[in-house]
């Protein structure tokens, strides 16, 4: 009777892997899935807006601002929320007391917050974006739509400025 004593009175006990555990949540495939979600929304938005813009709005200024709206959105949430949190980059501009223009590149210092799978997602997107963009200017081009070239022009511009930040 006394071994089946000893045998319930048990105890939890942590254990303590140390770099093991890390290295499961890295492989962990997406630990910020509405970051990731809205890393993609408003640039997949902005481009399937330029492409079926003539389905939903024979105004041109209407489809201008919508695109343009949601390329701002887009280029804000990269900057600031999801290069930050997804792949541990920041940027920002400041300018000193004698007028001149710094610009400010940070990196986190250890990259254990970052998932394979995330940053895939960002760097993607972050690339094939402008390329679409592009595709999207030689297309204008060679059809002589030269009002959407303004678009395009200020899609592209916005999705470099974020790859080169």
């Amino acid at each position: 009777m006394a071994d089946m004593d000893h045998l319930d009175a048990t105890e939890d006990v942590a254990l303590n892997f140390g770099d093991e555990d890390e290295i499961l949540n890295r492989k962990k495939k997406f630990r910020k899935p509405v970051v990731t979600v809205f890393h993609l929304l408003f640039r997949v938005a902005a481009i399937i807006a330029y492409l079926l813009c003539g389905w939903f709005s024979d105004s041109f200024i209407t489809n201008f601002v919508v695109i343009v709206l949601l390329l701002s959105f887009d280029f804000w949430t990269v900057k600031n929320v999801t290069g930050r949190l997804l792949v541990g980059l920041r940027w920002w501009n400041y300018v000193d007391e004698d007028g001149n223009s710094h610009w400010v590149f940070e990196s986190r210092k250890s990259d254990k917050q970052v998932t394979t799978a995330e940053s895939r997602v960002f760097w993607l997107g972050l690339v094939i974006c402008p390329l679409i963009w592009t595709f999207f200017l030689v297309a204008a081009l060679f059809s002589l739509k030269f009002k959407w070239l303004l678009v395009v022009a200020v899609g592209l511009s916005l999705n470099v400025a974020n790859l080169i930040g």
